[in-house]
C-alpha cells in the first residue's frame, strides 16, 4: 500500500492499471479473510456494484456499478511532489559520474563521498525549472515541509491535471512553496474543497491562469478560494455541473477570462449574476444549452449596462435557433469578436454565407466572426453605400428577405447597361472587398491564413 497506513486512506485517491478512483473503505469483507478497500471509480463502466456485498452496504456509490473491492497490494496511493519531478526532469548520470569520490568536510573532519557531484548537479537542474508538465505522474501531496521551495524556487508553470490530489488543502501545500507561480492546472483530479472555514490568503500571489476543468468544484467553493488570487486573469471551470447561486462580491474582481463550458445547468439568469464583473473580456459559453438571452435593461437600438468589457463571446453547440439571441448581442457596448457554431440557426440553414452575412449585419461592432476576422469591412456595391448587401437585407421585410435568400432578384433598380467591353452584370468601377483572416487563437497551432474574396457578378454578396 507504498507505506499508507489502513487508518488514513478514507477519500485518498488511488490508481489501479492506469483507471482514477477515490478509496470510500477499509476492512474485512467476509467471508474472505484479509483486508479490503473499497473503492469508487471515476469512470463507473469499471465497476462492478454500488458498494454493497451479499445485502451488506459497506460504502456508496453515485452509479450502481461504479464500486470494486481491491487487495491493497493492487494500489497506488502516489508520490509526493518533488519525487515526480525529479522522475520526470532529473537527468541520469553515467555509471563513471556516479562512481566518482570526493573529499568534503563536514564539521572539521574530512568524508569521503562518492557521486557527490551527481547530487549537486541534480540540484542545479531543479533550480532552473520553470515550466513543469506533471499530468498523469500519480502526485498525491508536497511532500516534506519546504523541500518544493528549496529544490524548485523558480517554477512559474505547472501542469498537476490527472494526478491523486484528493484535497484543495494539498493543493494549497504545494503553492505555498512556489511564490512565482503564474499558471496552474489542476483538471482532473476530484478535489474536495473547504466549506464554511475561511480560505487561507497568500498563497497565491502571483497566479494569472487556473484551470479547475473536471474537477468537482461548485461556484460557492469558487468564490470561497478567489480570495486567495488576487490578481487572476484567467479561471477555466469546465464540465463541473456548476449552478452560479450568487454574485462575486469583491473576488473575481481582476478575471480577464472565463471559461464556463458544458455546465448544462446554466441558464440566462445566472449569467446575469456575473454580468459585472469590471474587467471580464473573454466569456466562453459553449456547449450549455443555452437558447435565448436578453437584456432588460436595454431597448432596441441601445446598449446594455451588462457585461461592459466583454469583447469576446463562445457560444459554440448550444441550441440557438432564433434571430432574436443574435439581435440582443448588438446591445453588449464592446462585443467585436464571436463565435457561435453549431447552433441550430447556423447549422440547419443551408444558405450559410447569407446567415454569416446576417450576423455580421445585426451586430454593428463586429470585427470577427467565428475565428474569421474581417479586414476592411468597406460597402460592396457602388449603388449600396450605406452597409453593403448583407446589411441591406438585414433590413428587408421577412417575406422579400426569404425570396433573396431563395435565389430571386432583390428589389430596386434594374442595373443600367454594361458599357462597352465590360461583360453583362459586373460593376464598371473597381469593387472592393472585405478580406478575412482565418485564425486558430491560443491554445492551438499558430496558423494564419489571409484571403481576398473574389467581385462575383451575382447580386448577393458571399463571404467565405
Amino acid at each position: 500500500m507504498n507505506d499508507t497506513s489502513t487508518s488514513d486512506v478514507i477519500g485518498r485517491r488511488v490508481e489501479v492499471n492506469g483507471e482514477h478512483a477515490t478509496v470510500r473503505f477499509s476492512g474485512i469483507v467476509p467471508p474472505v479473510a484479509g483486508l479490503w478497500l473499497g473503492v469508487e471509480w471515476d469512470n463507473p463502466e469499471r465497476g462492478k456494484h454500488d458498494g454493497s456485498h451479499e445485502g451488506t452496504v459497506y460504502f456508496k456509490c453515485r452509479h450502481p456499478t461504479g464500486g470494486s473491492f481491491i487487495r491493497p497490494n493492487k494500489v497506488n496511493f502516489g508520490v509526493g511532489f518533488l519525487t515526480a519531478v525529479k522522475n520526470r526532469y532529473v537527468l541520469e548520470d553515467g555509471p563513471e559520474e556516479d562512481g566518482k569520490e570526493q573529499i568534503v568536510i563536514i564539521g572539521n573532519k574530512p568524508v569521503e563521498t562518492i557521486g557527490f557531484d551527481s547530487v549537486i548537479k541534480q540540484q542545479s537542474q531543479l533550480s532552473k525549472l520553470q515550466e513543469i508538465s506533471l499530468r498523469n505522474c500519480a502526485v498525491n501531496g508536497a511532500g516534506d515541509k519546504g523541500a518544493i521551495a528549496k529544490a524548485c524556487p523558480n517554477i512559474r508553470k505547472v501542469d498537476l491535471s490527472r494526478n491523486l490530489l484528493s484535497s484543495w488543502d494539498e493543493v494549497l501545500d504545494i503553492a505555498d512553496q512556489l511564490k512565482h507561480l503564474e499558471v496552474l492546472n489542476l483538471s482532473e483530479n476530484k478535489l474536495s474543497f473547504p466549506s464554511g472555514s475561511p480560505a487561507r490568503t497568500g498563497t497565491f500571489p502571483a497566479l494569472k491562469v487556473l484551470v479547475l476543468n473536471r474537477t468537482g468544484i461548485t461556484w460557492a467553493e469558487v468564490l470561497r478560494c478567489a480570495a486567495g488570487w488576487p490578481v487572476l486573469e484567467e479561471l477555466y471551470l469546465k464540465s463541473n455541473d456548476l449552478l452560479i447561486s450568487e454574485r462575486p462580491a469583491d473576488v473575481l474582481q481582476t478575471v480577464k477570462l472565463l471559461d464556463l463550458s458544458s455546465n448544462q445547468l446554466i441558464d440566462e439568469n445566472q449569467l446575469f449574476l456575473i454580468a459585472y464583473l469590471p474587467r471580464l473580456e473573454q466569456l466562453i459559453l459553449s456547449d450549455i444549452g443555452l437558447s435565448s438571452i436578453r437584456f432588460p435593461d436595454a431597448g432596441t437600438g441601445h446598449k446594455t449596462s451588462m457585461f461592459p468589457s466583454l469583447q469576446y463571446l463562445v457560444v459554440n453547440d448550444n441550441q440557438i435557433s432564433q434571430w432574436s439571441f443574435i439581435n440582443e448581442l448588438d446591445k453588449l457596448p464592446s462585443l467585436h469578436a464571436l463565435s457561435c457554431s453549431r447552433n441550430p440557426l447556423t447549422e440547419e440553414n443551408k444558405a450559410a454565407h447569407t446567415t454569416r452575412g446576417l450576423i455580421i449585419a445585426k451586430i454593428g461592432q463586429l470585427k470577427t466572426l467565428n475565428k474569421c476576422e474581417l479586414l476592411n469591412p468597406v460597402p460592396v456595391g457602388r449603388d449600396d453605400p450605406a452597409g453593403g448587401e448583407a446589411r441591406r437585407r438585414a433590413r428587408l421585410p421577412e417575406g422579400v428577405r426569404q425570396r433573396v435568400e431563395g435565389g430571386g432578384r432583390p428589389p430596386g433598380p434594374r442595373a443600367e447597361p454594361a458599357p462597352r467591353g465590360v461583360p453583362r452584370g459586373a460593376s464598371p468601377v473597381p469593387v472592393a472587398v472585405p478580406q478575412i483572416r482565418c485564425a486558430r487563437r491560443r491554445g492551438t497551432q499558430d496558423t494564419t491564413a489571409v484571403f481576398a474574396q473574389k467581385p462575383t457578378t451575382n447580386t448577393e454578396d458571399k463571404i467565405s
